[in-house]
């Protein structure tokens, strides 16, 4: 197995993620085990196949929280597509590969590279187009969250999104706001499981680097996640969709700062037709572990 620190370019910054190169042989249960043990916002599967239906297909991978496996996660699906990457390099000489494209619960997601020789390379990923879910009372998720209704973005909507993972985007006024976070997350969750969401995003467009759109926090069951891929793909979509970002602008969220894990995450969507679709997320990534797992 592999340790890639994701959204980040340097050592014990961004989102650990733990990379098990091949997989075949273990069971859902085993897997799932092996997750619980490396403790990480999430541990990925890779399963091997022939050459033909990998092209096809793309490669296998599965994703495992400590609770639960995932039909799409963000910085899992980037950390992967690294790791395959440099496995790729090692074995042939040669150009490096542009695009590495994985088979997730999901479907097809594809992840392309970016070299150049004066930074680290740049990994993005194609999510699917965005579903816009409800809109939601600002009074009720401060029911739910222990928020007050006046800690909440009244210029912006609460709004549950998905490019792959449901995601209950939730703006707050201020910077002091989010660094002061703290939820209910047992009534939390019983709001998002009734009303389509998976977990809340909160963001609120005051930053600590001058060049981020948006701050972000993530907090879940396994405490907080450091950066937060697939919900930076619905924020992409929220952004675009509310005027927060233009169509085909490359802004950066900034996540993890409050953790000491700062993260760098990079997103864009289009508008067709008045659909916000291609959404991308991106970042670097960088390799800081390899070991082997004894059964």
């Amino acid at each position: 197995m592999a340790q890639w620190d994701v959204f980040s370019s340097r050592p014990l910054e961004g989102n650990s993620l733990a990379v098990f190169l091949d997989g075949r042989g273990l069971t859902d249960a085993e897997m799932q085990s092996i997750a619980k043990e490396m403790n990480l916002s999430e541990t990925t599967f890779i399963l091997p196949r022939d050459a033909v239906t990998e092209s096809e297909r793309g490669i296998r991978v599965r994703i495992f929280t400590v609770r639960e496996e995932l039909p799409f996660a963000g910085h899992p699906t980037l950390g992967t597509a690294f790791a395959l990457r440099a496995r790729s390099d090692a074995k042939k000489a040669g150009a490096r590969e542009k695009e590495v494209v994985l088979e997730l619960n999901v479907g097809k997601v594809p992840v392309t590279f970016e070299d150049n020789a004066a930074a680290p390379a740049f990994g993005e990923m194609t999510q699917i187009d965005p579903t816009f879910g409800m809109q939601h009372e600002r009074e009720a998720v401060a029911r739910a969250t222990g928020l007050r209704a006046q800690d909440f973005d009244d210029s912006l909507p609460i709004e549950t999104i998905s490019t792959g993972l449901p995601y209950t985007l939730t703006p707050l006024k201020s910077l002091a706001g989010m660094r002061n976070l703290q939820i209910d997350l047992n009534r939390g969750s019983e709001y998002l499981a009734q009303t389509g969401g998976r977990f809340f995003y909160f963001v609120t467009r005051e930053t600590v680097a001058s060049d981020a759109r948006l701050h972000a926090r993530m907090l879940f069951y396994n405490g907080e996640d450091p950066a937060t891929g697939s919900a930076a793909g619905c924020a992409a979509a929220w952004m675009v969709a509310h005027g927060v970002a233009k169509p085909e602008e490359r802004v950066l969220i900034e996540q993890g700062v409050e953790m000491k894990r700062p993260s760098r995450i990079f997103v864009w969507a289009s508008r067709s037709d008045n659909r916000v679709v291609n959404v991308r997320v991106g970042g670097n990534s960088v390799e800081i572990m390899r070991g082997e797992l004894f059964l």
